[in-house]
Order: structure tokens, then sequence, then C-alpha cells
């Protein structure tokens, strides 16, 4: 029986999730595109320098929270209930946590989208950014926002760590199957993390927006986002890893190498996802040295699941190519399904995390990340992580999966196989000129691409190729936006029935099962502990000077966003 017959509800609220996530892409999608022309001075025609700021919030919130958390909340719920084979326990907590979600990302909408009419006398706006620390202040509907949604992804934990618990009553012994414990590994990890970003909404940044506290300290404030705003990136990955680890080796035509080493990795992205945080802040003055150096080994450390990873999932992709006939050292690269829009989008994201692997070493380094901070190579940066091993993997696996919560057949299936072609080499092209203009010191996050009274070299392999690098790679992954909605949008649209779905919902067992693996892996409780005692030793003393200045320092009163003159007339 098909998913979407069997589990009606599940189904529902998995087309509801990636519904939200497909909105936010295209309206985030947009506002990147603006950026890019805005920013390298090709087009400035949307919006003035001043309301850059707003696009820039937008983005950012849209793509990096709105998009990536709802998808993941319409992935998991799918994958916990196919994996346990049985139904939420109450749809009513479902729906809840939707629909609380969806109410804070509205909240925190008309408060971003409010500061496009702050000529009109409109005293709503949040040109905060995506990091949204003070001194700078948004609306208070924009913090209140920000807190329904993490109260939301809570209960949407609550809600799939009650079906496990259910499921347990019923099967007293057995291991957790693998796609039910990296979605309870990963909500672990969540909840420690999101213990810093809540402190810093709902105890300081609400009171304070709504006046009645007057200043807060802005290094307080970055470290508790910090605290949180490191372990989001695994957030974000930690689904993809879901996918890469589960339905890539089926779409290679494979099997999973090793199912306890996929359990290792979510395991090591508890323990160490949290403590890095401090890597953040290497130019921030007032926390110590040694903590800063305790943040940089821990973030190496996280290294490891990585290259475990890569090790797996190759080795799983080849496996799956030699079953197909292929053959040679690298050989049976031919034999893999290039031509399945859903593997190839799958395949491209991990090849593109690589990259940004190599990149995420020299920020993680204490000397050497003095030289890019602040600098495009960050966006650079994370535009491999979450802009491509996330994004691209979940646009990708919606070709696979969203028949099955459906019941209709993929339309546009020509379109779908180039998309993935197309947002790569887009995301080639600017990327690589982000990482190369931040080695030249183009700032980020401003309107501007140059600070005034600097500019840079011309030419080849000056700014201005980089430059037209940046504005092709935007378009181009605009244009694999567009493609990707359309696909997804024929799809919506069409009817059930007619020729069959053709797309398989089993996943086959690894190569090496759990069954001789320790049981303490799936010790979930074991592993929260640990993990609380790293981020003791690496948060308690900083955390309780910073507080203890805090209390005692004046503080910063709320600052409105910058804005610069423009450079191009």
């Amino acid at each position: 029986m098909a998913f979407v017959d069997e589990f009606p509800t599940e189904a529902r609220v998995t087309r509801l999730c990636m519904g939200v996530a497909f909105n936010a892409l295209l309206i985030g999608g947009f506002f990147g595109l603006v950026q890019a022309l805005h920013r390298t001075g090709y087009f400035r025609g949307f919006v003035s320098s001043t309301d850059y700021y707003t696009v820039l919030t937008a983005h950012g919130v849209l793509l990096a929270l709105v998009f990536t958390i709802f998808f993941l909340c319409g992935l998991f719920t799918w994958a916990v209930t196919r994996s346990l084979d049985r139904p939420v326990v109450d749809s009513r907590l479902t729906f809840g946590w939707f629909g609380l979600m969806f109410t804070g990302t509205a909240l925190a909408g008309i408060a971003i989208f409010g500061g496009f009419f702050g000529g009109y006398g409109l005293d709503i706006s949040a040109d905060v950014l995506f990091t949204f620390y003070p001194p700078m202040k948004a609306h208070p509907i924009f913090y209140i926002g920000l807190a329904l949604f993490i109260v939301g992804t809570w209960l949407a934990g609550a809600d799939w760590f009650r079906s496990y618990f259910a499921w347990r009553s019923e099967h007293d012994g057995e291991r957790i199957p693998l796609q039910a414990f990296m979605v309870l590994a990963t909500m672990v990890m969540w909840y420690l993390a999101t213990l810093g970003v809540a402190i810093e909404v709902v105890v300081f940044l609400i009171p304070w927006s709504l006046g009645l506290i007057q200043t807060v300290d802005p290094l307080l404030m970055r470290t508790l986002f910090w605290y949180f705003g490191h372990p989001v990136v695994y957030f974000w990955l930690l689904p993809a890893y879901l996918v890469w680890y589960t339905i890539l080796p089926k779409l290679s035509g494979g099997r999973l190498f090793s199912d306890p080493l996929a359990r290792v990795v979510f395991i090591l992205f508890i323990l160490l996802s949290t403590p890095g945080g401090f890597h953040h802040q290497y130019m921030d003055p007032g926390i110590a040295e040694g903590f800063k150096f305790i943040a940089m080994t821990n973030t190496l450390f996280i290294l490891l699941p990585s290259l475990l990873t890569a090790f797996t999932v190759v080795a799983s992709m080849e496996h799956g190519a030699r079953q197909n006939g292929g053959t040679g050292r690298i050989g049976w690269l031919k034999s893999l399904p290039w031509d399945n829009p859903a593997f190839t989008g799958i395949a491209l994201a991990g090849l593109m995390f690589a990259a940004g692997g190599f990149s995420g070493m020299i920020n993680a380094g204490m000397n050497i990340n003095y030289l890019i901070h602040n600098t495009l190579w960050v966006p650079g940066h994370f535009h491999l992580t979450v802009g491509t091993a996330a994004a691209l993997t979940f646009m990708a696996v919606s070709y696979w999966l969203y028949p099955q919560v459906s019941g209709k057949r993929l339309r546009l299936y020509g379109v779908a196989q180039i998309q993935p072609y197309v947002w790569f080499i887009g995301m080639v092209l600017m990327s690589n000129a982000m990482h190369r203009a931040g080695l030249l010191g183009v700032p980020r996050r401003t309107a501007e691409p140059e600070y005034p009274g600097v500019e840079y070299v011309g030419g080849v392999g000056g700014i201005g190729e980089m430059r037209l690098q940046i504005v092709i790679g935007g378009i181009l992954l605009f244009i694999a936006v567009a493609m990707f909605l359309a696909v997804m949008g024929a799809t919506w649209l069409g009817h059930r029935g007619g020729r069959p779905l053709r797309v398989n919902g089993s996943i086959p067992e690894p190569l090496s099962s759990v069954d001789g693996s320790p049981r303490v892996l799936d010790n979930l409780r074991l592993w929260l502990i640990i993990a609380a005692l790293l981020v003791a030793l690496s948060y308690s003393v900083p955390l309780w000077a910073l507080i203890s200045d805090g209390i005692l320092a004046p503080g910063s009163p709320p600052i409105p966003v910058w804005s610069l003159p423009p450079i191009f007339g």
C-alpha cells in the first residue's frame, strides 16, 4: 500500500510542510537574485541601498530558517512514520506544531516586510539580518514570531518522540530503526542547542524591544546566539545526511554500507555541534583566548563525522553502481543513474559539501579566520553548505518523496533532469567568486561591495570578473529554483490515477546491519548527558563572566540598521 493511503494524516502534514518550504524558497530565491544584481551594480532598480537590508534579512530568514526547517519537519514526519511503521500518537499535536510554526513565520514575516513600508509611516521593521543580535533592534512581533517558531519545533520533536515511545512499548529490546534514530538524535542536539537562542529572545530581546528594559549586553547576546547559531548549521545538514545515508544508496541501486557507522556519525554531531560556537567570535573581545581555542578544537573534531560520511556514502554508491555492472576504479561512476534527477541532485549536493568542508576548515582556524572574517568568503562558504548540501538535497529528494506523499506522478520530468545541473553550475560560479573576493577583502552584509574610499583591482582575475561570475551564478540559481518549482507545481496540480507512480518507497537493509553493534549507540540519554557536560566545559566560565559583567555594565540601547551612501551613481 502506498504511504499516502496507509498514513493519510502524516502524508498531509508532510505535504503542508513542503508547501510552506517551497513558497519560502520562491521568495527567498528571488531576493537572492536581487542581492546578486544590486551588490554587483549590474541592476539596482529593484530596491534602494537602504531597503537592501530588508531584502538581506528576508533572504536569510526565509531560506536558512523557514525553507530548511519546514522541509525537515515534513521529511522527519515521513521518516519516523515510515521507519516505525505506525501513525503519530495524536494528530492534534501534529497539526498544533505546524500551526504554531506557521504563525511564528507569519509574524516574523510581517515584521520583516514592514521594512519596505517605513517611508509610508508604518512603524514595523526587522532589518536585523539573519543573525538578529543587538544592538540592532527589530519590532517585537519579529522576536515573538521567532519564539513561537522555535517552540513549534520543540513540539514537533515531542511528536516524534511520542511515536517512538509508543513503538518502544510494543517492541521492547529491539534496536531503533535507523531513520527514526537519525530523527531523534537530531532533535536531542536541537533541544540542547536552542536553549541559548530561547533565553536570548524570551528573556532579553522581547522585553528590550517592548521597552521593558532599556539596554542589553551585545556581547552576551552574540554569545547566546552563536551557542545556537553554530549547531543550527547541523540542524540543516542532518536531514540531508538522513537522505544521503538511507535514500541515496537505494537510488544508486545498492544498499547502505554500514548502519553502525551512520549511528556513530549522528552521535558525534550530538556531542560536538554545540561546544564549537565560539569559533564565530574569534574577533570578539571579552572572551578568553583559551575558550576560543577549545571551540577551534571542537570544530576541527567535527570534521571526523563528515569524513566518515564521505567514506560511507561513496562506498554505498559504489556498491550500487557495481550491482548495475559498473567496473574499474572510477569507471563504476558511469553506471550510476545520472538521468534520475533525485539521484543527480543528491550526489551533486554531496560533492559540493566536500568543497564546503575545505573552506570550513579556514573558518575554524583562529589565525586564518582573521583573514576572511566578515568578508564575502563567509557567505561563499555557507552557500556551499546550507545553500547546496542542504538545499539541493531537499529539492532533489522531493522528486522522489513528493509522489509518495501525494499519490501523484512527477510531472515535467525532463525539466527535473536538467535542474540539478543548472543549480550546480550556478553555485560553482557564484561561490567560487565569493571565496576569491573574500580573500581580496570584499565585505559581506553591506549594500555596497566596497568600503568607502577603497577601490579593488579590475580586469580578469580582479573584482570586475568576480562580480560577473556572481551575477551569472545568481541568475542560474534563480532559474534552477524556477525550474524546480515548475516541476513541483505541475505535480501538485496533477491528478491521481493514470499511469502508476513507479516510486518504491522501501529502504533496503544495510550491508552491515546494526545487530552486531553495541547497544550503547542507541542510548540517546547517555549521549545527551555527555554533550551537556562538554557544553558546560566550553561555556560555563565565559558565560558566567559575561553575565556578571552584563548585569553591572550599562549595555547598549537599540541602534537602527546602518545605511551607506551609494557608491554607484
